[in-house]
């Protein structure tokens, strides 16, 4: 059955193409922008794999822009593969992005049932079927990229759920691509199509990757931002927050039933002098694995320097995080960590302060906890004293 005719006049034709032009140039110059910060941060591959994906769509492009002054089914399949292998790049940045993980299976089987099902289509000679299951299968690509993006909106929530949108109304341009050859009958074609869905398309693209590239460069920017701030309220060595992350807690005032566990490693310096400052870090290191092992997800752990580390606790008791100080002491007495220079054993003081009824500043908190810390090295070490009482090893 006969397909529509191209585009009648010339006028007409050279809007084709000026809007093909500009989805090209759009897509390069995303594509250009993307790789060059890439190689400024290697570690983002999915800015790799979206701008591996554009080159593909921009090829893909300049195949259709082809079909439009000739048309060929060979040009046009090439097209619809280079889309659709294009598209499945873009998904798994996406999904890199938004979840931090890319699913490569996923991905690739997407891309393979695509291209198998539009190739052979065109291969039988069905050039009308094929270019609607092409559209299709773009359309399922876009689909699933925008649903990574509303999953993951509670980051960002106004530009994630834009850039959804923005996957979701192309890959509906997409979509009604097919349908409208569908609706029409076109099994196999003779030119180009060109019908009312094409016409949306070609604008919903170029609108969209604009949209879409804008969006993503700025979200890029906002969790690389976000990134370095963490890694600053982090301590390098240990991932735990660090003194300045501690006091930007917003607990300038503590409030009631908050304590403070400052914990201090015994006799740190002559393992440090014995055994060697690698094999002093990673008492350091075993140690904060087990300050995070038996806190709650609401508490914090700091390294406040050298050996000393704090855990602030909301709603807390004295007896309650007594219990939790000296569960930590007892387990970093029993392990023994292995270093290149002999088997390490390490203990730990710890002094406690709980909030009363009075208002009290998380530094005073801290100030107090610390004083019962010196009063616990003072009474022997390895021991956690609190309000006038310890409990000894």
């Amino acid at each position: 059955m006969k397909g529509f005719e191209p585009l009648g006049t010339s006028n007409m034709l050279l809007d084709q193409l000026s809007i093909l032009v500009a989805i090209g140039f759009s897509g390069a110059s995303l594509g250009i922008t993307l790789f060059v910060m890439w190689t400024v941060g290697r570690s983002e591959t999915h800015l790799l794999n979206w701008s591996a994906g554009l080159a593909l769509l921009v090829a893909g492009v300049v195949f259709f822009g082809t079909v439009v002054e000739r048309y060929n089914a060979g040009f046009l399949l090439a097209s619809f593969l280079l889309l659709i292998a294009g598209f499945g790049l873009v998904y798994a940045g996406c999904s890199k992005f938004c979840t931090g993980q890319t699913n490569w299976t996923l991905t690739a089987a997407s891309v393979a049932i695509g291209i198998f099902l539009t190739s052979g289509a065109f291969a039988l000679g069905y050039s009308g079927i094929g270019t609607m299951i092409g559209n299709w299968a773009i359309g399922a690509l876009l689909i699933m990229s925008a649903r990574h993006y509303w999953l993951a909106r509670a980051e960002s929530p106004l530009l994630m759920t834009m850039n959804a949108a923005l996957f979701f109304i192309t890959a509906a341009s997409f979509i009604a691509c097919g349908y409208a050859l569908a609706q029409q009958g076109q099994i196999i074609l003779t030119s180009r199509p060109a019908n009312w869905a094409e016409e949306i398309n070609s604008i919903m693209v170029i609108a969209g990757l604009t949209g879409i590239g804008t969006l993503s460069l700025t979200l890029n920017q906002i969790c690389i931002a976000n990134s370095h701030k963490s890694d600053a309220m982090k301590d390098a060595l240990t991932g735990l927050l660090n003194r300045r992350a501690l006091f930007d807690s917003n607990m300038d005032i503590a409030p009631a039933g908050t304590a403070v566990v400052m914990m201090d490693l015994d006799y740190f310096k002559a393992i440090n002098d014995r055994f060697g400052h690698d094999s002093g870090d990673r008492i350091l290191k075993t140690f904060a694995e087990l300050i995070r092992a038996n806190i709650r997800s609401h508490d914090l752990a700091a390294r406040m320097g050298g050996e000393e580390f704090c855990i602030v606790m909301p709603d807390s008791s004295p007896r309650a995080s007594a219990v939790v100080a000296d569960r930590i002491r007892a387990q970093i007495e029993a392990t023994v960590v292995q270093t290149a220079n002999g088997p390490i054993r390490a203990t730990v003081s710890a002094g406690i302060a709980v909030r009363s009824a009075e208002l009290e500043t998380l530094q005073s908190l801290l100030n107090r906890a610390d004083a019962a810390l010196y009063e616990a090295k003072a009474s022997g070490r390895n021991r956690v004293q609190i309000s006038g009482f310890s409990l000894v090893a």
